[in-house]
């Protein structure tokens, strides 16, 4: 039996009091622009989504940010930054820190009417101190209402690329969405669920009935597979990319594209490989033009410290999976640029 706790109010109501000034507008729309033509291909520049495992705590995860600003400004030619924000932590076994969403003390108990207010006092001071717009995981497709005047990039999870409703928000998104690969490693299941995403739909959310145009900037995500015995089964590798590529371009999809999910499946979360398989891709971008027009960037995870702990103990390291420290992040994007 389901027991009500209290009434968390309308997003717009949220939205009224934290909104975006006039001037954070015009920055999310230059952002979102800016990803669009790299998702499109009308830019050569290579998306970068990097950052925490989850973005437990303010202060750590804007010191990051204000990090990746600076860099930012240095790059801007090569790359496009997008850090990740992500306040929404899937859990595979359904328990454990599920991120500020539900949880905005990382070790407290839930009060999502906080968390939603904690998220957004994030982002804005975010967007202020880096000029940076973020991404986040579409964990619970109704709580994207919340912050989709926020973000400039939206991805769907392993866990949620099938199910319907994840797929139809993804339709009537403005923003780029990157859909991963479902926990079996499925392609086709994934090129089923970008065509859904790119393809207009009609469906109820949040009490209406609604309808979308479909969401022509909807693309794939690879990042590794679990078979049958538990065993992680990464494709990054060429042969992967091509083979999803061909389906991408045969299926009647617009701006056909691919990120590479640098952890998870793909590293065996061995966070410390994600450099190495950054740079075997970059190598087959360099030599084969195909493999280099559909791959478009990279995602990383990334914080202050790296590795991960238990409880919230040191600054700036992941409470989650373990991360990439400053160092080797900060040497990744200046190689990654050196090499667009």
């Amino acid at each position: 039996m389901l027991e009500k706790q209290y009434f968390i109010p309308e997003p717009e109501e949220f939205i009224a009091e934290s909104p975006l000034t006039a001037e954070l507008q015009a920055i999310k729309k230059e952002r979102d622009e800016e990803i669009r033509s790299v998702i499109s291909g009308k830019s050569e520049k290579m998306l970068v989504i990097v950052g925490p495992c989850s973005a437990h705590e303010p202060a750590p995860t804007l010191e990051y940010i204000s990090r990746l600003g600076k860099i930012n400004q240095k790059v801007k030619d090569k790359l496009v930054i997008v850090p990740r924000i992500y306040t929404n932590k899937p859990r595979t076994k359904g328990v454990g820190y599920k991120g500020m969403f539900l949880q905005p003390d990382p070790e407290g108990a839930a009060d999502i009417a906080r968390g939603i207010r904690s998220i957004r006092a994030l982002h804005l001071a975010a967007m202020n101190e880096s000029g940076l717009t973020a991404a986040d995981e579409m964990l619970y497709p109704e709580n994207t209402a919340y912050v989709e005047d926020l973000l400039s990039y939206h991805a769907v999870g392993a866990r949620s690329v099938e199910d319907q409703l994840h797929r139809q928000v993804a339709s009537g998104i403005d923003a780029p969405v990157g859909l991963k690969n479902p926990m079996s490693g499925n392609i086709l299941a994934l090129v089923n669920s970008i065509y859904a995403a790119q393809s207009p739909q009609i469906f109820k959310y949040r009490n209406y009935q609604v309808s979308s145009d479909g969401n022509p900037y909807a693309h794939a995500i690879l990042r590794g597979g679990v078979d049958g015995s538990g065993a992680d089964v990464p494709n990054f590798h060429y042969e992967t990319v091509m083979q999803l590529a061909e389906l991408l371009n045969g299926g009647g999809l617009q701006n056909p594209a691919i990120v590479i999910d640098c952890n998870h499946s793909n590293s065996g979360k061995k966070h410390r490989q994600q450099v190495r398989i950054a740079q075997e891709v970059m190598q087959n971008r360099t030599y084969d033009k195909d493999f280099k027009k559909i791959v478009k960037g990279f995602m990383i995870e990334s914080f202050l410290v790296e590795g991960n702990q238990k409880h919230d103990e040191v600054f700036g390291q992941s409470i989650t999976d373990p991360c990439l420290g400053w160092e080797d992040t900060e040497k990744l994007l200046y190689k990654l640029a050196e090499q667009v």
